[in-house]
């Protein structure tokens, strides 16, 4: 028999839930909530009947006094930055988190960093610079769920801790600072598996932000007392493989805690089911970037759906490594299946114990070679989400001069902005069984300057989109052969709502 179209009323039990379009979602925060200098999303979460976004703040000027994008091939720094670290220091760099009450619409500044002493001349600085990950957990202690926080610290500050709240408006911090003999400045992953707590050292103390990705401890660490501040590692340094430079990404399903890694090699991906006392017995699925070598440096995210597990892959420095002169090159989208075999799902046509396509018939990046990263998951009515990381806007500042060879063939061949107008921004993706993918936006939601969805959340209300957009409050803009810096009300991250109703 023929099914009813599903346009129609009749036998809904037939009906699919239909995906998002660009157009079931709305904006509900741009600006960086009216400062600009909330450059990302660095983390969002669902508690206590609210959205919390957690920012990090001044990210572009991090980055400028970092040695390795000294010789970055622009013409001019995009956004108005301080020419030292002494006047870094002096911005306002106190991250914030905001809380979003879908039933009113309105936000509120929940928590604001507190100024501490600094490690140079005292001088009082940020105690935090950003919220990287969040995590609804209850320890043994805890007398209900708790919202916990990773802080990132600068340079300057202590170091690194996790805060703790309860009701969403009171954040204590509840770990020492460093986490582990004051190493840690920050964790980009804090997950929860059978009734225990894990993180992954994600930033050194000593560095100002740049590529903050590896700790030097390559380490799982567990607790279940978050506040006890007692961790214990949960594997072997390195999952025994010294080309592990750090753990990029924990991801948890019902039976398994899984690890993805950062290695120069490519990129590994391990499994655990956390029995016994630590550290555990881990299982490699996938090793050297599911034969894609350097070029998947790392697992960028992580979701489990219809039974797999999906990863995406990237890059550090937004698709180019100039650490480590890897890339430039466009991230891929890999599902390792129950039986831990695995599926090239978009990606870069390649041969290993066979040939593998990818099933999608999208190449790297969903096709778009300034995909970076696939830096985002969720599943939301059935349907599974993939947010990614364009850095095409960064074209309009650049010069050919000391570019990759790509990069100088590409200015040769096409004007930036044709190419920006086309791509700028980044994209959001959807699919129903995990192969078959269709864009729900490939320009940052009509925001050139949305360079990345950070963050993406299921919730009772619609799926919430994070971004980054580090091109606030001032931005370079070309004035004949001169530059200037001008006002940007694009620039800041952006949150956004999508919901089509209950039937879908």
């Amino acid at each position: 028999m023929s099914l009813a179209p599903d346009t129609t009323d009749e036998w809904p039990a037939f009906r699919p839930l239909r995906g998002l379009s660009a157009e079931d979602f709305k904006c509900v925060a741009a600006g960086g909530f009216g400062d600009g200098h909330n450059n990302y999303a660095h983390s969002m979460c669902w508690f206590e009947g609210k959205l919390y976004v957690g920012t990090t703040r001044q990210n572009l000027c991090m980055m400028r006094l970092q040695a390795v994008f000294e010789k970055m091939p622009l013409h001019v720094w995009p956004v108005e930055c301080p020419d030292n670290m002494d006047d870094l220091y002096k911005l306002d760099r106190r991250a914030q988190i905001w809380a979003y009450d879908p039933a009113a619409g309105t936000w509120e500044m929940v928590h604001r960093a507190p100024e501490v002493e600094g490690n140079v001349n005292g001088e009082p600085v940020s105690r935090e610079i950003g919220y990287r990950a969040m995590q609804v957990f209850r320890s043994p202690s805890d007398p209900k769920p708790a919202l916990y926080v990773a802080a990132w610290a600068s340079g300057r500050a202590p170091g690194g801790h996790i805060m703790r709240s309860y009701d969403g408006r009171v954040f204590e911090r509840v770990t020492s600072y460093g986490l582990l003999k004051q190493r840690v400045a920050g964790t980009r992953c804090l997950t929860a598996f059978a009734g225990r707590f894990f993180f992954s050292p994600t930033a050194q103390r000593g560095t100002d932000g740049g590529q903050a990705n590896t700790a030097g401890l390559p380490l799982v660490y567990e607790t279940d007392d978050i506040a006890g501040d007692n961790w214990v590692p949960a594997n072997e340094p390195a999952f025994g493989d010294a080309g592990n430079l750090g753990i990029f990404t924990l991801f948890a399903d019902a039976d398994r805690l899984y690890a993805g890694t950062f290695n120069l090699a490519g990129c590994q991906v391990w499994a655990s089911d956390c029995a016994g006392r630590p550290p555990y017995r881990w299982h490699k699925l996938i090793d050297r970037g599911a034969g894609r070598g350097a070029l998947n440096q790392a697992v960028a995210s992580m979701t489990s759906f219809g039974g797999a597990i999906y990863f995406g892959t990237g890059i550090q420095g937004g698709g180019t490594d100039r650490v480590n002169n890897v890339g430039p090159g466009a991230a891929e989208l890999i599902r390792i299946n129950a039986d831990d075999s695995w599926d090239l799902i978009v990606g870069d046509v390649r041969a290993d114990d066979r040939k593998r396509e990818p099933l999608s018939g999208l190449r790297a990046g969903f096709g778009n070679f300034y995909n970076g990263y696939i830096w985002s998951f969720a599943v939301h009515r059935g349907w599974l989400y993939a947010g990614t990381y364009d850095w095409s806007v960064m074209l309009r500042w650049s010069s050919p001069r000391e570019a990759p060879p790509k990069v100088a063939r590409f200015f040769e061949l096409l004007d930036p902005e044709t190419v920006i107008a086309n791509e700028g921004g980044a994209d959001l993706w959807r699919s129903r069984d995990g192969e078959n993918w269709l864009p729900v936006t490939r320009q940052g939601f009509g925001n050139p300057y949305n360079i990345g969805i950070r963050n993406l959340v299921s919730t009772p209300h619609g799926l919430f989109v994070g971004t980054g957009n580090f091109f606030g409050p001032r931005v370079a803009v070309r004035r004949g052969s001169e530059w200037a810096y001008a006002d940007n009300p694009r620039g800041g991250l952006e949150v956004w709502l999508g919901n089509r109703g209950a039937a879908g």
